[in-house]
């Protein structure tokens, strides 16, 4: 993986010695900094102050053991992660993730993408991340919130409503940040927005479980309106059947268009009509089963075992909202073959730079996850100023706070890339405009983050 640069090819490459096994984090610094060559081009500052030296190496990894007690009385153990990558601009946020395949390139990657993200946003937020390796699925609600509360036991020592300020990620829902304030609360003796993603009744935001999916197809939407075009009668298929998914399809319906496919990690289900939300809520929130049950509702559906299928079902636009490099340089092309002509992330990083690629070569609208994504994000530090003030905002007011955001970070993706003859790249955009931001933050602090 070369650079014509030879100051960020330098950087890269110490950076993969200095983190061997971590292809995740490789994969998602090496697309930042190939963005970044222009940049570095004109201002020979972030050179001479080192500042991608700094951006890449977090400001602190915390890695900590998790022992907790099953329903059998049986002694488990899992690894726990906080990686406080940048503050430069605001206390670290980012969400925490608990699935089997948390490690530190995982969490590292993760926490990298989130600098630029909460940046893009405009608000006062730095990048950060966390998570274990423990599996929430199958486990009795006893069972989670004994892990949760010794996982917070530890985590409580290195967050706060203005150090870092975790949410939740994939398989920690509204059960586990429940478990994880609860216990956070019992510690410190305090009441602060050190969490988000709270149920409204203990400090959390209307419309913070829309979102991230609202968030996306607002985001599509501006990126399709600069093309003259609309969500309406458009056929989409989105990836994943939690939080991002659910509201995606909300969203998008709305908006006129039809969500023909969804998945999960077992399979996925077509429906030709246009998959009923209602019943995925009820299915996945409520319920908590396979996203197979829906031909109990809608016979006339079909369901297929494997998720990456997918990608095969002909549609106008792509929402990938499970996981990452979930697309690949195959699935990319499937998509192309059958009609696909826009490719927005509700996921993070869920394209393989290969499949990306094949977006750039067929002239596809991609909008990548860290500006098409952002909703969440930003709806949190929302949640985080409504604690600071001891006040409580519509669910109007957040949305239409959220719609102005996402709007907002499309502009910037667009004017950032048009600034560097990249007309149309908004990968390129975000990771320029999120990266501009926090330099600039960085070379005002002098040698200090």
């Amino acid at each position: 993986m070369s650079f014509k640069n030879t100051y960020i090819q330098r950087v890269y490459d110490d950076l993969v010695i200095r983190n061997a096994h971590e292809p995740e984090f490789h994969q998602a610094v090496h697309e930042v900094l190939e963005s970044l060559e222009p940049v570095c081009n004109a201002d020979p500052r972030y050179e001479q102050e080192g500042v991608l030296e700094r951006l890449v190496e977090p400001e602190r990894v915390i890695y900590f053991r998790v022992p907790w007690v099953d329903d059998k009385g049986r002694v488990q153990v899992n690894r726990g992660f906080r990686v406080q990558f940048s503050s430069a601009i605001g206390p670290y946020k980012g969400g925490l993730r608990f699935h089997p395949s948390v490690n530190a390139s995982v969490i590292k990657f993760l926490g990298f993408e989130q600098i630029f993200k909460n940046a893009l946003t405009g608000l006062p937020i730095g990048g950060g991340k966390g998570g274990a390796d423990f599996n929430p699925k199958g486990k009795s609600d006893g069972e989670v919130m004994r892990f949760c509360q010794s996982f917070m036991t530890e985590l409580a020592k290195h967050i706060g409503a203005y150090t870092d300020v975790p949410a939740g990620d994939i398989g920690v829902g509204s059960r586990e940040i429940g478990f994880l304030y609860g216990q956070y609360k019992r510690l410190t003796n305090e009441f602060t927005g050190a969490i988000t993603g709270k149920g409204l009744r203990y400090g959390g935001s209307r419309a913070r479980t829309e979102a991230t999916g609202f968030g996306l197809c607002y985001f599509t939407e501006e990126m399709l309106n600069s093309k003259g075009d609309s969500f309406k009668d458009k056929r989409v298929i989105i990836s994943g059947a939690g939080n991002v998914a659910i509201y995606a399809n909300q969203k998008a319906t709305e908006l006129g268009a039809k969500v023909v496919a969804m998945s999960d990690s077992g399979g996925f289900i077509y429906d030709k009509d246009g998959i009923d939300f209602n019943i995925i809520k009820e299915i996945k929130e409520v319920s908590r089963l396979r996203i197979s049950e829906y031909l109990n509702y809608r016979p006339g559906a079909e369901y297929h075992e494997g998720c990456s299928g997918i990608w095969s079902v002909p549609c106008d636009i792509a929402l990938p909202s499970a996981t990452q490099n979930e697309i690949s340089e195959k699935s990319a092309m499937s998509l192309v073959k059958n009609g696909c002509f826009c490719v927005s992330e509700g996921a993070n990083m869920p394209s393989t730079p290969e499949a990306i690629k094949v977006y750039f070569e067929n002239n596809l609208l991609y909008g990548p996850a860290k500006a098409a994504n952002a909703g969440g994000v930003a709806t949190s530090a929302l949640e985080m100023s409504q604690n600071s003030i001891r006040d409580s905002w519509s669910f109007e007011q957040v949305d239409g706070r959220l719609q102005d955001i996402m709007k907002n970070i499309y502009r910037r993706t667009a004017k950032a890339a048009e600034k560097y003859d990249l007309h149309g790249n908004l990968m390129a955009g975000a990771n320029i405009a999120g990266f501009e931001k926090v330099a600039d933050a960085m070379l005002a602090y002098g040698i200090a983050y």
